[in-house]
């Protein structure tokens, strides 16, 4: 592991339940952990921010992923992610930037948490970088900058898609769609197939689709903070 180089945040839900079912929900164990491997071990210290703060709770629990375990076992990183910090308590200077993980769960407290849309905006308004990834992009839907404009406004991006979400069975779930959502904001939406891996870049606006997409959002990150620090 290289020099520590800076600190980002990751934002994950606090929501546990799937609308009116009996299902549970929260954050995507392995959107959280590809990302953080290839950015921890790139030299980067990563804090954790929910909603509400505290456990968030966890869904696609799959130790059988070495990332995953090597995540889950790390002491330190587990206690982050189980004690996660209030928005309140974040002081966004601090941030090279700001990942937004996915899971059904952010669909509900996401899209209106104004704290965490003031974080991002004041990271993205210093220099750095706001990146999502799946249903995570809900967090970008009513983000808007310092001037009033939103942020993803004819900016290209991307998220789970409506087409995965049916696939996945949710799309009657769910309170709305991630990638409808977005494209009434005047997005340029770039897709791939269902569950197939795709990174799209806007300048410091970085944004995957899906699970499969991980760790090359967490590279595709890793290489645009190299390019902020050299301009």
């Amino acid at each position: 592991m290289e020099t520590q180089k800076g600190k980002i945040l990751f934002v994950v839900t606090s929501h546990s339940e799937m609308g009116g079912t009996d299902e549970k929900t929260g954050y995507h164990l392995s959107e959280v952990t590809h990302p953080w491997k290839v950015l921890h071990d790139a030299g980067y210290e990563i804090d954790f921010v929910s909603p509400k703060g505290g456990k968030a709770p966890v869904t696609e629990f799959d130790l059988s992923d070495e990332i995953n375990s090597e995540f889950w076992h790390n002491e330190k990183y587990r206690n982050r992610v189980e004690e996660t910090q209030k928005p309140s308590e974040i002081k966004p200077s601090d941030y090279k930037a700001i990942f937004f993980a996915g899971g059904h769960g952010t669909v509900w407290d996401f899209p209106n948490n104004k704290e965490l849309q003031k974080i991002a905006a004041m990271i993205y308004e210093n220099g750095g970088v706001v990146s999502s990834i799946c249903h995570g992009a809900a967090a970008l839907i009513n983000l808007k900058l310092s001037d009033g404009s939103y942020l993803i406004e004819g900016k290209d991006v991307n998220s789970f898609t409506n087409e995965e979400e049916k696939a996945a069975g949710k799309d009657e779930v769910v309170p709305f769609l991630v990638e409808s959502k977005l494209r009434e904001r005047g997005v340029n939406f770039h897709k791939a197939g269902n569950f197939e891996a795709k990174v799209v870049v806007d300048g410091r606006l970085i944004t995957g689709q899906n699970p499969a997409s991980a760790t090359q959002l967490g590279e595709t990150l890793k290489r645009e903070l190299k390019e902020v620090e050299v301009i």
